[in-house]
C-alpha cells in the first residue's frame, strides 16, 4: 500500500508541473480516489474517471503491483503494464493516465 501512495504522488507531482496551481494542485489531490476492488485498485481522478488500476495479485499475463491503463471505468486494458508500484517503476506516469507508449 506505500507503494500506491508514491504512485498517487507521483500522479499528483506531474499534475503541479502541468498546472503551475499550486491551490488547483492541492484540490486535484484531494479529489483523488483509490478503490480497492476484487482483482485491482483503481485510481479515480477528481472528475470521476479512472485513471488506472494497479494488479492487487499475480495472475497469467500480470504481476502484483503492475501498473495498467483504464479500458472503461470497470476494467483495465490488459495488453501491456505500464509500470509497477512494487519496483517503483513511474516513468509512465502523467497526470491523466498510465502511458504505455513509453515502454514500447
Amino acid at each position: 500500500m506505500e507503494n500506491i501512495e508514491k504512485l498517487l504522488k507521483a500522479i499528483v507531482d506531474d499534475y503541479a508541473r502541468f498546472s503551475e496551481n499550486p491551490e488547483r494542485s492541492k484540490m486535484f489531490s484531494r479529489n483523488m480516489q483509490l478503490r480497492r476492488g476484487r482483482k485491482y485498485y483503481v485510481i479515480i481522478l477528481e472528475d470521476g474517471r479512472t485513471w488506472g488500476f494497479v494488479q492487487r495479485y499475480n495472475d497469467t499475463k500480470f504481476r502484483i503491483g503492475d501498473i495498467l491503463k483504464a479500458n472503461n471505468s470497470a476494467t483495465p486494458a490488459r495488453n501491456i503494464a505500464c509500470g509497477n508500484v512494487i519496483l517503483e517503476q513511474f516513468d509512465q506516469v502523467c497526470w491523466w493516465g498510465p502511458n504505455s507508449n513509453v515502454l514500447a
